[in-house]
């Protein structure tokens, strides 16, 4: 579960990122011990989602705030920036290791991954990249069908509908039915 430090009501971190105030470290720390408090599973992770450079903070502003958060609540660091691994590299400089760090490099994604392992990057979330193909798919898709007036031509390049039941395991579905429905 990742957390950030947005005030509500939350706007994504690349509209209009200067503006979007950050909430206060003792609230955010609150938040996140809260979680922790109410945590039942130990599988259950718990990462604070610091947006400092998203917000125009500088590094050293960015690690002071994920060293205390770290060490009040325990969790992990997740830092996004705008346009370069820079600012994250330099962070994990200042870093004293005392958690795990997680990126999501949505706006660096030529970086290779050996940058961010050298650098002491516990975690790459490759999040957004997956969505972004999924619509210009859906898009091409769609253009061929509005062309065509058919699915003739689309049919061969999309997944059976029995990948579909697959990923969302209806198996599962059908033994729970099994079990759990009357019989007729």
């Amino acid at each position: 579960m990742c957390i950030e430090d947005k005030l509500f009501p939350k706007t994504n971190s690349f509209i209009n990122s200067e503006q979007q105030p950050l909430a206060d470290m003792d609230e955010f720390s609150g938040k996140i011990r809260a979680v922790k408090d109410a945590q039942t599973d130990d599988d259950f992770c718990v990462v604070a989602r610091v947006e400092a450079f998203i917000a125009g903070w500088d590094v050293d502003e960015a690690a002071t705030g994920g060293i205390v958060l770290s060490r009040r609540c325990g969790c992990g660091a997740y830092s996004q920036q705008k346009n370069s691994p820079d600012q994250i590299l330099e962070f994990m400089k200042h870093w004293q290791n005392t958690c795990p760090v997680v990126i999501v490099p949505t706006m660096y994604y030529d970086t290779p991954t050996d940058v961010f392992e050298k650098a002491g990057i516990s975690l790459v979330i490759w999040a957004n990249h997956l969505l972004h193909s999924s619509i210009s798919a859906m898009q091409t898709t769609a253009a061929e069908i509005y062309k065509t007036q058919s699915l003739g031509n689309v049919e061969p390049n999309v997944v059976p509908v029995k990948e579909i039941f697959r990923l969302q395991n209806a198996d599962e579905l059908k033994q729970a039915e099994k079990r759990y429905l009357p019989v007729k």
